[in-house]
């Protein structure tokens, strides 16, 4: 049966970031089969329209101003309240503010709408003292009134229960997917070159690029490391690298498309450093483009990498010394490319837009 579905999300591309790209593909498939929405800002969409059908679906971009981290859009809540009422209401979130927004339309008009949770943000900046209550007296109550809620693993979805209070009935486990232009076959190693290390993500403090950075003043083999990305922190990451004295390391700015594509394809290897993840879409990308996985030993990561990877504790030395073992042995990295390219065959977003569609059956939207 063909429906309405409307994606709300306080950022979507070319925005960048992996939520924006997560809600970006299912958007796309769910629109083979159904009327798709996107409500969401205009914050990093440059000269992107405000209202526009793309790859089949019609997104509207709302005016916002950016406030410690948070989206706020007034228009977008006229919007919520204008929506049929049949409309399937699909709340991505990892920020405050939109799932509050989403579900005070819900209930004023007698709606019932699905929450994907994404990722538990950790306090930062001058107002992250009220996050903790902000979770417990506020966010809890969202996470409970909603009809469903879409977790991305098995340690999400048990923390959902266990710290939130939500039902275990209504606690939905669907993956993250990858493309189809990310899938590569697995590659050969080349011994006696130096390793060509890949970092995508934003420059924010959650994925702590600062880490990585004192990991390599620390790496003895030859490596060389592509940040792709951008973000507030990037100015004082660019510091960082200058005062170690990282010439073996370049900032490549936000990539999108095929000249991300191509950066994995360029790579031998991908390093992600993150202090947590829900389910990192730039892990399942590396993963499909075959390349070996090192990464920190934190929730998110450590569901993906464990058993196909390369973890590390989460300090620089450990990193390091775990960046040198994969540069140092080509016949490992061959092997840990096979396992990348084996593992990624578990993901795509066509098989994820079928579980969403699932997931809101069960739901009752």
């Amino acid at each position: 049966m063909r429906r309405t579905i409307v994606q709300i999300t306080p950022y979507y591309p070319p925005h960048l970031g992996g939520l924006e790209r997560v809600v970006s593909n299912l958007a796309q498939r769910l629109a083979h089969r159904h009327d798709v929405r996107v409500l969401t800002t205009a914050l990093g969409s440059g000269d992107a329209p405000r209202t526009a059908r793309e790859d089949g679906v019609v997104v509207r971009r709302h005016r916002a101003l950016e406030v410690a981290h948070t989206a706020v859009a007034p228009g977008l809540a006229l919007d919520l309240a204008r929506l049929p009422k049949d409309a399937v209401l699909h709340l991505h979130c990892a920020h405050a503010l939109m799932p509050e927004m989403v579900a005070v339309a819900a209930k004023l008009r007698g709606r019932r709408f699905l929450l994907h949770f994404h990722l538990d943000v950790d306090a930062s900046g001058r107002f992250g003292a009220l996050l903790p209550l902000y979770k417990e007296h506020v966010f809890g109550r969202v996470l409970r009134a909603a009809a469903g809620v879409i977790a991305l693993t098995r340690q999400q979805a048990d923390f959902l229960t266990g710290t939130y209070g939500v039902a275990a009935e209504r606690v939905h486990i669907v993956p993250n997917g990858v493309g189809e232009q990310y899938f590569m076959p697995p590659r050969d190693a080349v011994p006696g070159r130096p390793l060509q290390l890949l970092f995508v993500g934003r420059l924010q403090a959650q994925k702590n690029v600062a880490r990585l950075l004192d990991a390599m003043s620390l790496v003895r083999g030859d490596v060389r490391l592509k940040i792709v990305g951008d973000g507030e922190l990037r100015p004082g990451l660019e510091a960082q690298a200058a005062r170690l004295g990282l010439a073996n390391v370049e900032f490549a700015g936000g990539l999108l498309g095929d000249d991300l594509v191509k950066a994995y394809a360029e790579a031998d290897a991908f390093v992600i450093a993150s202090d947590k993840e829900g389910m990192p879409l730039v892990v399942l990308e590396a993963m499909a483009a075959a390349l070996p996985l090192i990464g920190t030993d934190v929730p998110g990561t450590r569901e993906l990498i464990d058993g196909t990877g390369v973890l590390a504790a989460p300090e620089p030395g450990a990193l390091a010394r775990a960046i040198d073992a994969v540069a140092a042995d080509p016949a490992r990295r061959t092997g840990l490319s096979a396992a990348s390219a084996e593992r990624s065959r578990n993901y795509s977003w066509d098989t994820v837009a079928r579980l969403v569609e699932d997931v809101y059956v069960r739901a009752g939207l």
